[in-house]
Order: C-alpha cells, then structure tokens, then sequence
C-alpha cells in the first residue's frame, strides 16, 4: 500500500513539471497579445498618437479612421521604440507631354522627381511650364514643350498684277493680252519658333526682292474709234501705258497741265535747251520748281487729237510758271495749229516727282 501510495505521488510530480511549463507559455502569449503599442500616424498636415494591442498597420489605421483610396499607400519605420506610419496620399497631376494629355500620380514629390519617374526629359530644348523643385498638389497641371529657334532663308514668290486697258481700236467686248504676266520672287531670312515641331512664330529679318513682278496687260475693246489706225493709239490702263510697239511703260501719277508750243525760231529760244541738250520733239519747257529737270512723262492733249508721247523736262521759259508746260515742235505751223490745249500728264518712274 505504501508502495502504491508512493507510485502515485511520483506521476503526480511528472505532469505537474509538463503542465507547468505550458500553463506559463500560454500566460506569457496572453500577456503579449494584450499588449498595448503606441503608433504615431502621419497624413499630410495631420499628425495623429494611436494606442493599440494590434501589429498590422493596416488595422491601425482603420482603427484610427483613415481611409486610403486605391491609388493611396503607407510606409512604416519604428524609432526609440515608437512605430511611425506615413501616408503617402495620390496626387492627381495632367501632364501635357509635347501635345500628349496624361493623367499621372504624383506622391509629395518635386516636379523633377516626377518627370524623371516618368521618364519624361527635362533637359536640353525642353520647357517646363512649372519650376523644377516645386512640389507636386493635387490638381498640378505640367506642359512639357519642344522648343526650338532656327534661322532660316527661303524663297517668297511675288504675284503679278492684271491690268486692263481700254482700246477703242478694237469692237467692243474683245480682249487682247498685251503682255503676258510673270510672277516675280524675293528672298527672305527670319527667325523662325517651332513648339513640338509646329512653327509659332517667324520674324522677318530681311527681305530681297530677286526677281520684280511682270504685270499682265490686257486691252479691252470699246468700239469707240474702230474707224482710226489700230496701231498708231497707245493704251492707257491704270498705272501703266501701252505704247503701239508693245513696249510697257508705267506711271506714277497723273496731273492736268495747260500746253502751248514752241520752237527754236522763236523769239529768245535757240538749238540749246536750258540744261544744254539739243532741241527736238519730246523736249517740254517747265517751271522746275514744280517739275524737276529731267522728270520723264507722257504727255496727251485732253481732246484727244495730240499724242504728245514720251518727254523728258528739259528746257524752260520767262513765261511757264505753276501748272504751264511749252512743247517743243519743228515748225512754226505745228506749233500755231498746237495753239494752247489742256493736257494730261502721266508722270513715269518716281511717284516723288514734285
């Protein structure tokens, strides 16, 4: 019985030594899992202190009511003992990449730290909209343009004019072309701004003109002298004079003028004009102080019945003063049959003639 007795105490001691151990893990595990850890949350501006028994950062910040959106997300550390959890929040960016609209994500980052996560340059001949160390905000709008500034020289084609003149040689409604058009060309040099290969600006610098425009005359019958010669009238159109032979002349301005003739046999005249050239039909005597020596014009009496033609001012007289002019003639007769006509004068070459 002793023996028993003695047997019993010893199975006793044995699981008491196994149960005991375990009793105190399961204690020790207890005490761990209610322990409380201090959290320190950071989400942006806010900076909230967070007590928990929990390990997963996940679960704290639910605990302490922060939401984070699908395109959010945390970092952790632990420092002196105390876990610190920092959001990290999405910042919605559009960025306007040469033209191309993307919507990014920026998280508290400079603009540099973007474009290089991006993998869009920022050097060279690229333009950045916004500084390079300024911070990304939700809502930032960023352009990123190709910039580039080139001198370039180019040809410049100058359009001819079409001027028609009234023949009254020809029956009224025909057309004749009297001289056939012909485009001129000028060279320029400019400056020219091209953004993400489209220009934006030129800036003219200098231009030369290579090549002047011909104008196309044209003569447009009237059927008002179908009955004269053809070809002994010239055409006058706007801005320019078709004379019988074909040749072109233009002018700068018209005026009215009173015409008398003379000749060298006349009172106080001789074979020398005032500017020492030779007397001869189409040497006009003017008041220089109104036209210049050496003005060139075409002269036409308003009556229709003198072509005057090609004159240059050569000569003048005591009395052509103001609006005069004195023709010259070979004879006596053809300046007494001239007499004094009211003339137009077309004014060739410079339009500052006065």
């Amino acid at each position: 019985m002793e023996i028993i007795t003695k047997l019993k105490k010893s199975w006793i001691v044995r699981i008491a030594a196994l149960v005991l151990p375990v009793i105190c893990l399961a204690a020790v595990l207890a005490t761990t899992a209610f322990a409380q850890r201090t959290y320190v949350i950071t989400d942006g501006d806010q900076v909230i202190v967070h007590t928990t028994s929990t390990t997963n950062p996940k679960k704290v910040l639910d605990e302490a009511g922060f939401q984070l959106d699908e395109n959010d997300y945390y970092t952790t550390s632990t420092a002196d003992g105390v876990s610190e959890i920092t959001v990290q929040r999405r910042q919605k960016v559009v960025i306007n990449y040469c033209g191309i609209v993307q919507e990014e994500n920026g998280y508290k980052e400079t603009v540099q730290e973007l474009l290089d996560r991006l993998s869009i340059p920022t050097y060279g001949n690229y333009q950045i909209s916004e500084e390079l160390d300024a911070m990304v905000y939700d809502g930032m709008q960023i352009r990123v343009d190709y910039v580039v500034r080139q001198s370039e020289t180019y040809t410049v084609e100058l359009p001819y004019q079409v001027i028609y003149c009234e023949d009254p040689s020809m029956e009224k409604g025909q057309q004749r072309v009297i001289t056939t058009g012909a485009a001129g060309q000028k060279l320029c040099s400019a400056d020219v701004v091209y953004i993400n290969a489209q220009e934006q600006d030129r800036t003219v610098i200098r231009e030369t003109v290579i090549r002047q425009p011909v104008n196309q005359v044209i003569a447009v019958g009237t059927g008002e002298g179908v009955e004269k010669e053809k070809d002994s009238l010239p055409l006058i159109g706007d801005g320019v004079i078709v004379l019988p032979s074909g040749e072109v002349l233009t002018y700068s301005s018209a005026e009215q003028f009173v015409a008398t003739a003379y000749t060298k046999t006349d009172e106080g005249c001789d074979e020398i004009t005032a500017t020492g050239s030779q007397v001869r039909m189409g040497v006009v005597a003017v008041d220089p102080k109104v036209i210049p020596y050496g003005t060139r014009m075409f002269i036409v009496t308003n009556d229709g019945q003198y072509i005057y033609g090609l004159s240059t001012a050569e000569d003048c007289g005591g009395a052509i003063k103001g609006n005069r002019l004195d023709l010259y003639f070979e004879t006596d007769p053809e300046c007494w049959q001239f007499g004094i006509r009211d003339c137009t004068v077309y004014f060739l070459g410079d339009a500052n003639w006065r």
